[in-house]
């Protein structure tokens, strides 16, 4: 009879699957900027962006009011190698004048309670407070919250839209002046928010908060990309769901019984919290009594007799229920209950009875249980995992005691979620501890940030330092260019007897060679004039294998001859003696176009007897011993060079050249009048600066970091290079392996552990640093990432190293631009103009593929340089065609001056 009765409330599992599947659009409605405002289920930020990762510790003081006692509490948390957590609690009741009555008496008792508290622990010292606050407020920062709308049982005026911290702040300052109250409110926290953290404190998993007691809500970290309302993509912040409020629109209308409008309509907020009306301990009580009420008058039961107790509102509450269905002594419970509200039961009413209440909270778990199962299924699908491992804190009354409730709970989250594994974890003493703990980590959050910022501050240049860079630049440029400054200046200016750029009647085929890096390229250059001007080019790669890079000289050049062979007869024009252009991108001392004295290896080469040799001969001592073909070697080229030329082939304005990749490097075209260890005044003449050397006397230890010393002292050129090695590919993974392994030593990252591939030299390539920067890049593809590179991190770890990796760049392509600032403010004193119109042309990997080096070098140009218009050019393969051109123009401008 009962179950006919009460047929609308049993509910099957299909009905729960669409419970869930509704609650779950709720979620995306309340997420979104512009649902947000209509949708019910507010999805308010916590701004708690970090659980508790167990290096937590100090006092704090919790207060919590929403339930049905107001409690104070002092949290203890030790980190004694084993965290532990002592607290000390005082309950005081909450008066129904005062949590009805007007705000001012409210916050007032509030105050009051907290120094009584205080002065029986006798607590002297200033400590945080964490307040917990279980109504829903709308926050923009941790320590402050504009209460939305009261619910449950409070009902209290001028309160709603203010901000509940500075109430209590106000009511805390009226008694400091009284008595001695200092206390310092860190954090507002909704309770269930408390709850998650008080489980993630024990449990790292926990990433859900759950309440089932006088009134029902959830919380759970969500991606900070999801959340419109707060800016930022980065990392996770917890949502406090505020899901009491679900099905305010009609959404649950179909499932909601006479009763549940009946008891909504005698409520203190009629419309409103219709979820939590069907599910928390406030309400049950009052529903069981409404069925009752309507069987008896039906004569269903108690042979259709209503007793005055039975007609009053709130008669039979939670208590009464949970007695009613404890196994074997809820039939003599129920007895006992109901002669209580005189009405004389016979064992049939008490079985009927027993049943109803069975019947609204199995209907109440049930409920919950679908709208947890949506929040579990959104969890896991923002991880991307198939099957998911989680833990669910949970606290209030009604989980705790009512004898089946739990049990029911979970094995219908079970069934409605098969592929989450979840762990339900008790919350003790929750929300108070909850909230020391949400104090807790904005403490250790506060301290930590202090700490990166320390590390980082050394990585941000002021304009004024940039400008000093960019004067700096412009001595050593000078000193370069001066016979007498020449031999000791750090930036060698070396002239590389390019003296034009092409004019477009360049033809012909060309060799040329390129060696720089890992690689090898031959190619075969066509070049073609007039109207159907173009460039045709076939290249083969080879390997330079470490131990030629590091062997003798003339393992080397065979090597490199080797390759050529190889590639004459892969084209078929062995027999041809070609002209060749030769890409050398080491400092090179020309003392002609075709003579270039290595001065040292940079880049890890280390191939011995060739520092001091003029390369060239090197080259053809090379091919005479092989003895199989011959070349013309026209030129030997800087890379730098040739990515100027190749531009200049396309844009005559072209007269820089700069390369920003494994190395660091610019060239331009200089007046022939200033360039004093070459004889002539007349024309331009290409500048290689080498400008990788500035600051090697020392000039810029201002800014050296310790972490680049470290890189430096690291390097196979101690005390060299020193700016390539604050600006170029080759370093910049290096200089953040060793921030990382500093902020890992100061427990910052990565739970304080070094993992062996952390101690790796060079294992952060420059290309992880494009990949982790990159703006499209989810925090968990940044967390992929690492774990490729052997790192096991955290949300918050990935936040930090990105942070690092944007520090290392930025700074990268600040020094880099500061450094072509000064280049092109000296051709605009060279032509001798108040506005120069210049292009440049750039190659490397860091300016071609990094997500934001080329816009930060070009900001800085911009600003440091502000009476030059300077325009980027991509340079397509300045070290293979450039060559080409530049062995072309040559032997153009050989032919001009043999006539």
């Amino acid at each position: 009879q009962v179950d006919r009765y009460l047929y609308h409330m049993r509910l099957s599992d299909d009905v729960l699957l669409d419970v869930m599947a509704r609650f779950q659009a709720e979620m995306v409605k309340g997420l979104g900027r512009d649902t947000n405002p209509t949708a019910t289920v507010k999805m308010l930020p916590s701004l708690v962006r970090s659980l508790p990762d167990g290096s937590e510790k100090g006092d704090f003081l919790a207060a919590d009011l929403g339930g049905s006692q107001f409690r104070a509490h002092r949290v203890k948390v030790f980190d004694d190698g084993k965290q532990s957590i002592q607290v000390e609690s005082k309950f005081y009741p909450t008066p129904k004048e005062v949590i009805q009555g007007n705000g001012a008496e409210l916050f007032d008792y509030v105050a009051d309670c907290l120094r009584d508290f205080i002065e029986t622990k006798n607590q002297k010292e200033k400590l945080p407070l964490g307040f917990t606050f279980s109504f829903p407020c709308k926050q923009t920062k941790l320590d402050e919250g504009v209460l939305l709308a009261w619910t449950k049982h409070f009902k209290v005026r001028g309160v709603q839209d203010t901000d509940v911290v500075s109430s209590l702040c106000k009511a805390l300052q009226k008694h400091k002046a009284s008595f001695d109250l200092d206390v310092n409110v860190l954090a507002l926290v909704n309770d269930t928010v408390g709850t998650m953290m008080t489980c993630g404190y024990d449990d790292q998993h926990c990433e859900v908060g759950l309440i089932i007691g006088t009134g029902t809500n959830a919380c759970y970290m969500e991606e900070m990309r999801h959340i419109d309302l707060v800016e930022g993509d980065e990392g996770r912040m917890c949502i406090n769901t505020e899901w009491g409020a679900f099905g305010d629109d009609g959404a649950l209308d179909d499932l909601r019984t006479e009763f549940d409008r009946e008891l909504d309509l005698g409520s203190l907020n009629p419309g409103k919290q219709l979820f939590e009306k069907m599910i928390s301990s406030l309400y049950l009580g009052e529903l069981v009594r409404l069925i009752l009420l309507k069987m008896t008058k039906e004569g269903l039961l108690f042979n259709g007799k209503v007793s005055t107790a039975l007609l009053t509102k709130g008669k039979i509450e939670m208590k009464h229920v949970s007695a009613m269905e404890k196994y074997k002594e809820g039939l003599s419970n129920t007895k006992e209950i109901l002669t209580e509200l005189n009405l004389f039961p016979s064992e049939e009413d008490c079985i009927a009875v027993q049943h109803v209440c069975t019947i609204v909270s199995f209907r109440s778990a049930n409920l919950c249980a679908a709208a947890l199962a949506a929040i579990l299924t959104r969890l896991r699908e923002n991880k991307k995992l198939l099957r998911m491992r989680t833990t669910v804190g949970i606290d209030g009354g009604l989980y705790k005691s009512h004898p089946q409730y739990a049990k029911r709970l979970h094995k219908v989250v079970r069934r409605l979620v098969p592929n989450c594994d979840v762990r339900f974890l008790l919350s003790v003493s929750g929300s108070g501890k909850g909230a020391a703990m949400v104090t807790a980590v904005a403490h250790r959050l506060a301290a930590q940030r202090k700490k990166i910022d320390a590390a980082l501050a050394p990585f941000l240049l002021s304009l004024e330092t940039l400008r000093e860079v960019k004067n700096k630049m412009r001595t050593e440029l000078e000193y370069g260019l001066k016979r007498e400054t020449q031999a000791s200046a750090t930036v060698k200016m070396l002239p590389t007897y390019v003296c034009g750029t092409p004019d477009g009647t360049e033809k012909g085929k060309y060799l040329a060679l390129d060696l720089g890096g890992t690689n090898f390229r031959v190619l075969l250059v066509k070049i073609r004039s007039g109207r159907r001007r173009s460039v045709q080019m076939y290249n083969k790669i080879f390997a330079i294998p470490l131990e030629i890079m590091q062997g003798t000289g003339e393992e080397l050049f065979d090597h490199i001859v080797q390759c050529i062979a190889d590639f004459l007869e892969y084209m078929g024009i062995k027999g041809a003696r070609l002209p060749l252009g030769f890409t050398f991108s080491f400092p090179c001392r020309q003392a002609s176009i075709d003579k270039g004295t290595l001065v040292g290896w940079t880049k890890g080469f280390k191939a011995t007897d060739c520092e001091g040799e003029d390369v060239v001969d090197m080259l053809r001592e090379a091919i005479r011993r092989r003895n199989e073909f011959d070349l013309d070697i026209v030129a030997v080229v800087n890379d730098t060079v040739g990515t100027m030329m190749t531009c200049g082939y396309e844009d005559p304005n072209c007269e820089i050249g700069l390369i920003a990749g494994t190395g660091s490097n610019v060239c331009y075209m200089e007046d022939m009048k200033n360039i004093e260890i070459v004889e002539g005044n007349e024309g331009k003449m290409c500048i290689n600066t080498e400008w990788g050397g500035f600051g090697d006397n020392g000039c810029i230890d201002d800014i050296r970091t310790t972490y680049d010393k470290e890189v430096d002292e690291g390097s196979l050129n101690p005390g060299k290079q020193r700016y390539e090695k604050m600006t170029s590919g080759m370093y910049l993974g290096e200089i953040v392996r060793q921030i990382l392994i500093d902020l890992t030593k100061q427990g910052l990252l990565f739970r304080g552990q070094i993992s062996e591939s952390l101690r790796k030299k060079g294992i952060f390539e420059t290309k992880f640093l494009s990949q982790i920067e990159s703006d499209r890049l989810a925090l968990l593809q940044v967390r992929r990432i690492l774990q490729q590179l052997g790192l096991d991190s955290t949300c918050d770890d990935s936040i930090i190293v990105k942070e690092v990796c944007g520090a290392v760049s930025k700074r990268a392509a600040q020094l880099c631009g500061a450094g072509l600032a000064a280049i092109v403010e000296k051709k605009r004193e060279n032509q001798g103009v108040e506005h120069l119109q210049i292009t440049v042309g750039v190659d490397g990997t860091l300016y071609k593929l990094h997500p934001h080096f080329s816009r930060v070098l070009r900001e800085t140009v911009k600003e440091l340089a502000p009476r030059c218009d300077v325009t980027f050019m991509l340079s397509e393969d300045g070290s293979g065609k450039g060559a080409a051109l530049i062995t072309a123009v040559a032997k153009r401008l050989h032919n001009i001056g043999q006539k």
